[in-house]
């Protein structure tokens, strides 16, 4: 068994490269064949009388020939050279050289136009070099010297010159078109550009051109350096009329459109050169004389607009708007900053998989399930044996062993796959022995991440195969996490935010950080002026007060509202066609347009804002899902146990990418996956990820406390810019709005009831209107937030009652008196 890191086979034995690829070989062979005949070709022709008689005695030893490849030279310069067609040999050498390059898929020429042209000189030149040296040495071959011999004694030596001259110009007629009419009008053309540019004029036309005229001496002929700003002549439209300019009908204008692409909008820049035909009379007047000169397009012209030219002019002058310039000498964290774990490489273990092999083998055999064939791939943290079952075998009836077989392995974390997605196989993973470590800095460091060109790269680890998994969270477009606690979550949340940190600039991308747990991630309060985004006159810029996680979800609805405007004024429909159009100063700063960096929503325990302020943060979180992709704001929520009533189906069905670690029970996996395996997971990093096709196992990477603290370190040590990204202030009613405003028209019919109740006992409680109104939990929950909504009591406190705003009944009838009335 070989040692490889990719895909390990038990019973896959490698073959021959050469024999697996026939083509390469054949090519090869054609182009050394090749060689090896023009290098022949070229010493017998150096030595032919001294080698001639040399060719027919190939297995004599006593003869030596002086040809670079001995007597097989001598022998394929006879054959080919001298007793068929002399030099023309080369050609066919040259032939044999193509086809072999066209085996190997080269194609450097065109095949069948290479051939005929080969084909017509190996016929001629034999015959024209026969004719040249009148058959005397090596040089036409016997085929060319029997050729003009016969046409010699046939039509006589002029008879013979001319068949060769007449072949020779059909050849040339046929490969370049020199037909009579062709031949003109090349000469007329070039004998007018000629006239023109030694004697030529240029109309002074103010409507439709700018001309900057160049005059080197009056006395000598005069140049002129034409700019056409105007018209701009469409590619579909090619049909120009010009009335002739009166007393001037020997001129006669040419208009030869150049288009070349402008911008963006593929509106082209034409350059119209107008020459005139001077004849003898006319070839006289000097660049001084004055007469009006009329050009018409025979179409619909379409304008410059005033904003492209304007664009291009600034972008032409200042180049294009560099978003990084103001933390121009930012430089990106270096992998020296990770820690290196040693040696990552897989070491494979013969007897542990010729152990497990033999057990499932044996112990499917026992339940009567036949194996055609296994095989083991081999990953950083388990082993996936995929088995080919025997015809007539059920999928069902592998798939009921999974408890038997983990038994039969005393092994954690067993899981099947059956069937494996794309392929003919079922798949059985098993836990390895001796687990290898995936360190943050080997898929850093790796080509693949650091030649990545995602918008927002995210590296998660290793595939089962020890591949580096990589995934664009522009993408995504946003990931939901789960898993227990110290099964791996918080770290795989490290590693994509350093995975970010090592590939976006400052201007490009910031974060919003939700932490309830206050310990997680507060290391990155250091690259505040750098990366972070905040309310205003908020001091930290990581959230852990659940009434701040309200309004910042809300400000970060009113951010994606506005960017949606800006998107729609400058007619974009993402946020990478808004910023390409902006670095290429098409859009005004001053109508309110800037550069939009990438937006990440980080929170890290969902479940407890859920518990805590319950549908004030469901409704904006389930806002920015929906909504806010095509502006570039994108959500990473995470949480410890996926139940149905923290991840609710509003919110799943918009994180259609999910990542799940160790969880407890397997309707935890179904909630988090919508399928099992997430509680077959061992823990310390191994993860499922799920991107809406299929569920893949990787190994995340492990980047450890002192590494993060090493890469902010590094980045806060630098210049910031003066603050954090202020986010847009929310008003009273913007929040109102946000969290499903009021309607009196859609209010309760016990509305007025419960609020009479609420302002007299000066309790806002949800539990008190059930015993009092004889309602169900859930009726009793929306008549509160109508009351809520309407003002009469404060928002979510947690555990206590809400706070009363209307201290007596009286205010509180006039209050009701203004809501019907409305």
């Amino acid at each position: 068994m070989k040692n490889n890191k990719r895909n390990t086979a038990v019973q896959v034995p490698e073959q021959s490269r050469i024999l697996s690829k026939p083509r390469i070989f054949f090519g090869i062979l054609f182009i050394v064949t090749a060689v090896v005949m023009a290098l022949s070709f070229a010493s017998y022709l150096k030595n032919w009388k001294a080698d001639q008689s040399q060719a027919g005695t190939m297995l004599d030893k006593t003869v030596k020939s002086s040809n670079i490849f001995g007597k097989v030279g001598d022998w394929l310069g006879k054959i080919f050279i001298f007793d068929s067609i002399g030099v023309a040999a080369f050609l066919v050498a040259f032939l044999i050289f193509v086809f072999g390059l066209l085996i190997l898929k080269k194609k450097y020429f065109k095949p069948w136009k290479t051939i005929g042209h080969s084909l017509f000189f190996i016929c001629w030149l034999p015959v024209f070099l026969g004719a040249v040296t009148q058959g005397s040495g090596t040089l036409s071959g016997v085929y060319g010297f029997q050729i003009v011999d016969f046409l010699n004694s046939v039509i006589g030596p002029l008879g013979l010159w001319t068949v060769i001259v007449v072949g020779i110009a059909l050849y040339f007629i046929l490969e370049f078109n020199l037909r009579p009419s062709s031949i003109r009008s090349g000469l007329h053309q070039l004998n007018e550009n000629t006239v023109g540019r030694v004697k030529g004029m240029m109309p002074d036309s103010r409507e439709n051109f700018e001309a900057d005229e160049e005059l080197s001496d009056p006395n000598n002929d005069s140049e002129i350096s034409v700019k056409a700003t105007t018209p701009i002549i469409s590619k579909e439209k090619s049909t120009e009329s010009f009335s002739e300019p009166e007393g001037n009908s020997d001129i006669q204008p040419i208009v030869t459109p150049n288009l070349t692409s402008f911008d963006d909008k593929s509106e082209e820049k034409t350059t119209v050169t107008l020459t005139p035909e001077t004849t003898p009379e006319s070839s006289s007047k000097t660049a001084e004389d004055d007469f009006d000169f009329k050009v018409e397009i025979a179409q619909e012209v379409d304008e410059l607009d005033d904003t492209e030219r304007k664009s291009a002019e600034l972008v032409k002058a200042y180049g294009r708007y560099d978003h990084t310039l103001e933390l121009a000498g930012f430089q990106m964290p270096t992998v020296d900053l990770l820690k290196d774990y040693g040696n990552e490489e897989i070491h494979i273990n013969k007897e542990e998989l010729e152990e497990n092999k033999n057990k499932i083998v044996g112990l499917l055999k026992n339940f009567n399930v036949g194996i055609a064939e296994i095989k083991a791939t081999i990953g950083p943290t388990v082993t996936l044996y995929e088995i080919v079952p025997e015809a007539g075998i059920r999928v069902a009836a592998i798939k009921k062993l999974q408890d038997d077989i983990a038994l039969n392995l005393s092994a954690l974390g067993i899981r099947i796959i059956a069937p494996m997605p794309g392929k003919g196989t079922i798949g059985i993973e098993v836990p390895r022995k001796n687990p290898t470590m995936v360190s943050m800095k080997s898929v850093i460091a790796s080509q693949k991440f650091q030649n990545s060109d995602m918008d927002l790269p995210v590296v998660f680890g290793k595939t089962i195969s020890n591949e580096i998994f990589m995934a664009d969270l522009a993408k995504m477009p946003h990931l939901l996490m789960a898993g227990a606690t110290g099964q791996g979550k918080s770290v795989g949340i490290n590693a994509i935010l350093t995975s970010l940190l090592y590939k976006k600039h400052p201007s490009e991308l910031k974060f919003v950080m939700v932490d309830p747990k206050k310990v997680e991630l507060t290391l990155y309060s250091k690259i505040e002026r750098h990366y972070l985004a905040k309310l205003p006159d908020t001091e930290d810029a990581i959230i852990t007060d659940t009434h701040k996680v309200i309004t910042t979800l809300n400000s970060l609805c009113v951010e994606m509202d506005m960017r949606y405007e800006l998107l729609k004024n400058a007619f974009c429909r993402t946020i990478k066609e808004y910023n390409k159009k902006f670095s290429e100063r098409k859009l005004n700063p001053e109508n309110g347009h800037r550069y939009l960096p990438y937006i990440v929503l980080v929170v890290d325990e969902f479940a407890d804002l859920i518990m805590t302020a319950g549908k004030e943060i469901e409704h904006p979180i389930a806002r920015l899902a929906q909504l806010a992709r095509a502006v570039g704001i994108h959500l990473i929520v995470a949480t410890q146990r996926p139940s149905v009533n923290v991840i609710t189906g509003m919110i799943k069905a918009n994180f259609p990418a999910r990542a799940a670690f160790r969880v407890i029970s397997g309707i935890d996996s179904r909630t988090i996956l919508d399928s099992p395996g997430a509680d077959q997971l061992i823990g310390k990093g191994d993860m499922l990820y799920f991107n809406g096709n299929e569920i893949l196992r990787l190994q995340c990477a492990f980047v450890d406390t002192p590494e993060v603290e090493r890469i902010v370190d590094y980045i806060g040590a630098q210049r910031g810019y003066s603050t954090a990204m202020i986010l847009p202030e929310v008003s009273t009613e913007e929040m109102s709005v946000s969290t499903g405003g009021f309607d009196p028209n859609e209010k309760d019919a016990l509305f007025e009831d419960a609020a009479r109740i609420v302002v007299s006992t000066q309790q806002g409680s949800t539990s008190m209107l059930q015993r009092q109104l004889k309602l169900g939990y859930n009726r009793a929950g929306r008549i509160m937030d109508q009351l809520e909504a309407s003002g009469i009591v404060g928002s979510f406190n947690g555990a206590k009652a809400r706070e009363v705003q209307i201290s007596d009944l009286s205010s509180l009838e006039q209050f009701l008196e203004n809501l019907r009335n409305k």
